[in-house]
């Protein structure tokens, strides 16, 4: 009979193990494939943005035609609205995951109250990786910028430096402003980081990642060189606009 007991415990015990693994595993690949959703969308918008060089006729009807995308099979806008959810959800998914992981990493790297496990390797004898320091609060600086973002794109909702029906406008007025150049560059900066990580994480999770060290792998090298050219490329029109003055005359 105690045998019987002690094996029923066991199993459960097992079958917890098990399905608190492939959960984990499940949230890992949900932040992955929602990250590299993600990442597609910035590259699309950074070429979108690169339209502003060539003049704010184009660049006003450029924005305008997006709406007329697959029309009549789509309503007027439809795409923009299908990618708008498909976005908002890969968000969603991607910051509950990355909660969700968190909590379980602290939980599992021995943290007793507020105090985590102490080793030698660390300067200050606490072991912080560079990832956990700046995904966590990176994110939440993206966060922040993408909702900034979004707020300062919608028409005339928020619109620093004079509202405008023309977005090109919009983006000149804004970007005239120190203050809105600053805050934009150090969102850029967050964007970057999440991403030389994010990256190399993601396709290390989804299996591409084959090497014995992370400076061995090409995967690191691509994921600088996409940070590089995301923060590059979006930063390219502010600061043409404040620095050199496109657009103002």
């Amino acid at each position: 009979m105690a045998d019987e007991v002690y094996r029923g415990v066991v199993t459960t015990i097992q079958t917890r193990r098990t399905s608190a693994k492939r959960s984990t595993v499940a949230l890992k690949y949900s932040m992955a494939v929602s990250g590299l959703v993600m990442l597609g969308y910035l590259l699309v918008h950074m070429y979108g943005n690169l339209k502003f060089f060539q003049g704010q006729e184009y660049f006003d009807e450029y924005l305008a035609g997006l709406e007329e995308l697959f029309t009549p099979y789509l309503p007027e806008g439809g795409l923009l609205w299908i990618m708008r959810v498909a976005l908002i959800t890969a968000l969603v998914v991607h910051v509950y995951a990355a909660m969700t992981l968190w909590r379980r990493n602290k939980a599992a790297a021995g943290y007793v109250g507020a105090t985590r496990y102490h080793s030698k390797k660390g300067r200050t004898g606490i072991q912080r990786s560079y990832a956990s320091f700046t995904m966590r609060w990176g994110g939440i600086i993206l966060l922040l910028f993408i909702i900034g973002h979004v707020a300062q794109m919608l028409p005339n909702w928020l619109a620093p430096g004079g509202a405008s029906d023309s977005t090109y406008e919009r983006v000149v007025n804004g970007f005239e402003l120190w203050w809105v150049v600053l805050l934009y560059t150090i969102g850029l900066v967050a964007v970057g980081f999440h991403l030389w990580h994010g990256f190399w994480s993601a396709l290390t999770t989804l299996g591409q990642n084959r090497s014995a060290t992370r400076n061995e792998s090409t995967i690191t090298w691509v994921s600088t060189f996409i940070a590089a050219l995301i923060c590059f490329g979006f930063l390219i029109v502010p600061f043409a606009v404040f620095f050199f003055g496109v657009g103002t005359s």
